[in-house]
């Protein structure tokens, strides 16, 4: 593996967390509206108390459904072209992160299929 890829898959997301509430807040977004989104996406029912590094975090859970709606550049990288499951997942999350600071809703946010 990639020393890039190593120290992202090694990095807490107890870390990273706190990155993303300083993100939101410092644009006028609320660390519910933050927890709202990311327990959408990941399905952890309180991310301010998860704990552990993201390569085994990010391994052992499933996105909602609907995350393959995601679409955009993170990191100047296209998120729906990252093939690297677990990095995939962690710049998913930037990119959540990322809408709701620039004050995208939270509805348009949590991506729904159209059906019909």
């Amino acid at each position: 593996m990639e020393k890039a890829l190593e120290r992202i898959y090694k990095m807490k997301f107890e870390s990273v967390y706190p990155l993303y509430v300083a993100k939101v807040e410092r644009k006028g977004r609320t660390l519910v509206e933050l927890n709202e989104v990311l327990s959408w996406l990941t399905g952890f029912e309180n991310p301010n108390e998860v704990k552990g590094e993201f390569g085994k975090l990010l391994s052992t859970i499933e996105f909602h459904p609907e995350a393959k709606l995601i679409t955009g550049v993170v990191c100047g990288v296209r998120v729906e072209n990252i093939e690297d499951p677990i990095l995939k997942k962690v710049r998913l999350m930037d990119k959540i992160v990322d809408e709701l600071a620039k004050g995208k809703s939270i509805e348009k946010i949590k991506r729904k299929q159209n059906c019909g």
